[in-house]
């Protein structure tokens, strides 16, 4: 979840230094995907031993580490994929939306 709102906040500073939508996506995705995938590579490596375990008490907690990686694993995924789409198809949207007030106003006056 983090992850999403630092992307879009990167984003979000791109589109003020005036970048295109789709100079912003591609170019904040190269930027954030290695601090993105680290930061889920170290959750995922530290479930490990959870999930390794042997010890009194490890049958309860290896399903509750299967979870949490595969949530680690979607979550990351949704970012770096479903995101950055998500974004585009808004982003320019709302651009459309913004031109035509603009030029509603312009005619208005």
């Amino acid at each position: 979840m983090q992850n999403g709102v630092v992307l879009v906040a990167f984003f979000r500073q791109l589109r003020e230094q005036g970048e295109s939508v789709a100079d912003t996506v591609t170019r904040g995705c190269e930027v954030r995907f290695r601090p993105l995938v680290m930061t889920a590579l170290t959750s995922f490596i530290g479930h490990l031993p959870t999930l390794y375990a042997t010890g009194s008490g490890a049958d309860i907690q290896k399903p509750l580490a299967v979870v949490v990686m595969g949530g680690l694993i979607t979550s990351t995924m949704l970012t770096l994929l479903v995101l950055p789409t998500l974004y585009t198809l808004f982003a320019n949207r709302f651009a459309v939306v913004d031109a035509e007030a603009v030029l509603q106003q312009t005619v208005r006056q």
